[in-house]
């Protein structure tokens, strides 16, 4: 079995060493810093907006949260990304990159974490386009929500005059027919009729019962003309009843018709009163439905490159510098071990049988 390599041994392999190490460090730095510099300086402007919840709302939950992103598809649209391009000229600065290419390396879009704050950034070479494009970009995204929110608000109200259009006109048809059933059907001129015609029954059962009474007198003459009296009364009750008759029918039909007419006048007025209502919520209500975006930091133009991070760069090569040579050098220990361990135990296995062979010499 290859013995194990000792601690000591380890180290002391690594300080022999030192100078490959050295110099495995002083490669990657130079490389990192050479490659660092020659790259394209790149600065990040950030522009940060801020999404109101609607009017009313009590609490936000962490599902609304979730649905704020929403806003970043607002945000980090290709149409959107695409006027930007052709508003600060950028396809004739990159020209043989794709817009996709371009989009992924210039734009980052994104929520900050449990709150409802949207930030835009735009990475560019020049950091004064770079911070004029986040705010451009924010700005637009503004005006898209707005615009959005803005025509939903249209089609509902516009949906509601609809019903209260439709309910006017429904009010107004209920209205003349109304006024018409008033002027070309009255009712209390014809219960005056009826009342009338009540009297005069009144009246002729009254001159009947008297003329009966005097048609039973025994005077043959007297009792005649009573008897006549008597059948002409009869004619003219029965007929003052035939025409009080049609004309009560008349006025309960009237009467019904009157009703019928109040109740759908009534019901139309309430109706037409509850969309007028909600009609004056809804506008009252305009610019308050749905989340309302501003923008409360336009960001500044950077100093500061984002892009190479040169001290993060050389220390990312000056760790890699130490962990590469000095993983190589602890394989090759345990090869050397391994191999110094395998010629050992050849040695052994041959002397033991040269041993063996000068003893049966013997």
């Amino acid at each position: 079995m290859p013995e194990s390599v000792d601690a000591y041994r380890y180290v002391s392999y690594l300080r022999s060493r030192w100078l490959f190490i050295v110099t495995c460090c002083a490669v990657s730095v130079a490389l990192a810093l050479a490659v660092s510099l020659s790259l394209t300086t790149r600065y990040t402007a950030t522009c940060r907006i801020l999404i109101e919840p609607p009017a009313g709302t009590v609490a936000v939950s962490p599902i609304y949260l979730e649905s704020l992103k929403t806003y970043e598809h607002f945000a980090a649209s290709d149409s959107l990304f695409l006027s930007a391009l052709k508003q600060f000229q950028l396809r004739q600065r990159f020209p043989d990159r794709p817009i996709e290419s371009l989009k992924a390396g210039i734009l980052k879009v994104g929520m900050v974490r449990d709150t409802k704050i949207l930030e835009i950034k735009a990475t560019l070479p020049d950091p004064r386009i770079a911070q004029a494009l986040a705010l451009y970009l924010g700005e637009q995204t503004v005006k898209l929500s707005r615009a959005v929110s803005l025509e939903g608000n249209q089609d509902l109200t516009q949906a509601i005059e609809k019903e209260e259009a439709d309910a006017r006109a429904q009010l107004q048809q209920s209205e003349a027919a109304w006024a018409q059933m008033v002027t070309q059907r009255p009712v209390h001129q014809l219960e005056e009729e009826v009342q009338g015609e009540s009297i005069l029954k009144g009246s002729l059962k009254r001159q009947l019962l008297r003329a009966e009474v005097e048609a039973s007198d025994p005077q043959e003459s007297e009792a005649a003309g009573a008897r006549a009296r008597a059948e002409t009364l009869r004619k003219q009750l029965a007929q003052a009843e035939q025409e009080m008759a049609g004309k009560q029918d008349l006025l309960a039909r009237r009467m019904a018709e009157r009703d019928r007419l109040g109740a759908e006048h009534t019901a139309r007025e309430t109706a037409y009163a509850a969309v007028e209502r909600r009609l004056g919520e809804v506008r009252g209500d305009l610019g308050y439905r749905g989340e309302h975006l501003k923008i409360i930091d336009p960001g500044i133009v950077p100093e500061r490159p984002s892009s190479p991070n040169i001290p993060l760069n050389v220390f990312a090569a000056l760790l890699l510098g130490i962990v590469a040579p000095v993983v190589y050098l602890t394989f090759e220990l345990s090869y050397q071990s391994q191999r110094s361990s395998a010629r050992r135990s050849a040695l052994r296995v041959t002397g033991t049988g040269r041993d063996a062979r000068d003893a049966r010499d013997e």
